[in-house]
């Protein structure tokens, strides 16, 4: 297919790659957005560059496609800004942003200066587009460079304040690499020696326990996970962004590990002798700081990426591949193991620890315990929901507590930026609108984003925003107290309470969403409901403790 303009170009290359929406703030590319009339792509013009890149990670996570994010020269840092999550998380984002026309460097153009090494740290591959005859080869490129191994973000920047410079008439040739349109872009088969070696140690192991990543997400190697732990009988931790990689009322399933994890997760995965990492980085969070597992247990590693393997950890065994493949693999191979006695210590531990919870999952208390909220949560949740979750206390408060019990049901994290919850969970909504899509997060996370409510309202991006409102940073509490010696004194609620009061749900009806006040533990089921069967946008405001704090690893 042939076109006469860079503009045709781009928004035909788009739809061919199967980008079904763009986010941005404008105006970049003016000719390119009108020539997306001609094709299904819908403009999601949003209120600040940062939710725009936010949206397109959380539509990226979802589908494991990628998703486009614009905006012009002057909102480029804050791109890179929102490009930090996508970057932490693997995910498939492509950024173009306007910066200096050749003929402009170094003259002083309107709102322009260097913005372009700021995406160096946050991409994989980082590119100024500097012909309008570049724009083909570089736009598959990117699409090549986010899909392609490790998956991650990229960058074009595109010449002119607007990425006028980018402008160009004539014959130009839509040419799309379908492969490259989705993660895994390739299904690499692993070393079969490996795999059999792998299989030896944990036969021999007496404690063995699997830990499932973002790779097994992004692989949807889940049903595969389950089949081999099934079959070989060993115990599953995920980190976070492997929640929900098997059902949490499995017998097999430890919950959540690492510094966000729960307490028996992270005491069964010191025990073990063996462990099994499945596309997971084991960073920092995931590993507690490095104690998880404690070093000097004999590791596993299966990753897409040879970077990975042994780089927090020694890797007795590597095996580099995909995850789905390489599990049909072990599942093929595999024999049947007996690991009885350890499966049922390890759930003997979970339930001990569930029981002791038990006193704050029933709290009638008001204000509310968050525990009482997740359990509600999880009762409610419909069986194909999408729970998206902000950094902090709301990453522990789900990822501990609220249980995903079917399959079906998908878990997305914040890698760590406070606020990205509700703008990426209206990305995974347009990609998945089909889907229920369940926002948590706190009225800090909240009030970073709060405008893009409007946002949904404008679009119908009915997602349900979940807001733990406790009217204050609670997570900082912590650290402040043991600043001012144990406990707080003077005029310490500066630093990390907010106006006592504020109704974020009248706040939402003045956007154009629906609003529910929750001040009661007995109406969250209700409000819950309510907002799931809605088909609009819905933000159920739960009037919860300032003094409760997670159980957290």
């Amino acid at each position: 297919m042939k076109v006469n303009s860079t503009a045709q170009l781009y928004a035909k290359m788009l739809e061919g790659y199967g980008v079904t929406h763009v986010f941005m703030v404008p105006a970049i590319f003016h000719k390119a957005m009108v020539a997306m009339e001609d094709t299904n792509i819908t403009r999601v013009t949003t209120h600040h560059e940062v939710s725009a890149a936010y949206m397109a990670d959380g539509y990226a996570r979802a589908s494991h496609r990628p998703g486009v994010v614009m905006g012009q020269s002057v909102g480029a840092a804050n791109i890179a800004a929102g490009l930090r999550d996508a970057y932490l998380a693997s995910s498939p984002v492509i950024a173009v942003s306007g910066g200096p026309h050749p003929d402009t460097r170094y003259r002083y153009q309107y709102q322009v200066i260097e913005d372009f090494p700021m995406f160096g740290p946050v991409t994989k591959f980082n590119a100024m587009v500097e012909k309008p005859e570049r724009l083909a080869d570089l736009l598959r490129q990117a699409f090549r460079a986010a899909t392609s191994g490790q998956p991650g973000p990229v960058h074009l920047e595109i010449p002119g304040r607007l990425g006028e410079g980018v402008l160009g008439e004539g014959e130009f040739e839509v040419l799309v690499e379908p492969q490259f349109s989705k993660v895994p872009a390739y299904r690499a088969e692993p070393d079969m020696a490996s795999v059999k070696e792998a299989l030896n140690l944990l036969a021999s192991a007496q404690r063995p326990v699997i830990v499932a990543g973002g790779g097994v997400a992004m692989s949807e190697a889940q049903a595969e996970v389950v089949k081999l732990a099934e079959k070989l009988n060993i115990p599953v931790a995920t980190s976070p962004n492997g929640k929900g990689t098997l059902p949490e009322t499995h017998p097999l399933s430890l919950g959540m590990i690492g510094v966000y994890g729960r307490i028996p997760t992270n005491q069964i995965v010191q025990e073990a002798d063996v462990v099994f990492l499945l596309g997971c980085k084991a960073g920092a969070l995931v590993t507690g700081n490095y104690k998880l597992p404690k070093p000097g247990t004999t590791i596993i590693q299966l990753d897409i990426d040879p970077m990975e393997i042994g780089r927090i950890y020694p890797a007795k065994v590597g095996i580099l591949g995909d995850c789905k493949v390489t599990l049909q693999r072990m599942i093929e191979v595999a024999e049947p193991l007996n690991k009885d006695a350890w499966v049922k210590y390890a759930q003997q531990t979970l339930s001990g620890w569930k029981k002791e919870m038990a006193p704050l999952t029933e709290s009638n208390a008001v204000p509310m315990r968050p525990e009482r909220l997740c359990k509600e949560i999880s009762a409610c949740l419909p069986d194909d929901a999408i729970v998206v979750a902000d950094t902090g206390h709301s990453a522990i408060w789900t990822g501990t507590m609220v249980e995903l019990t079917k399959p079906t049901q998908r878990y997305i994290r914040c890698s760590g930026t406070l606020g990205w919850a509700f703008p990426a969970s209206l990305g995974v909504k347009c990609a998945m609108p089909d889907r229920p899509v369940m926002t948590f997060t706190g009225d800090g996370g909240l009030c970073y984003h709060l405008a893009e409510l409007e946002t949904a309202a404008r679009y119908g991006i009915n997602t349900v925003v979940v807001v733990n409102n406790n009217r204050s940073l609670q997570q900082v509490k912590r650290g402040i107290d043991t600043a001012y010696g144990g406990k707080q004194w003077g005029r310490s609620e500066e630093i990390w309470v907010f106006r006592a009061g504020t109704n974020f749900a009248r706040v939402a009806e003045e956007l154009g969403c629906m609003g529910i006040r929750v001040e009661h533990p007995d109406e969250i089921s209700g409000a819950l409901k309510t907002a799931f069967s809605a088909n609009r946008p819905v933000l159920v405001d739960v009037v919860t403790d300032i003094e409760a704090v997670p159980a957290w690893g």
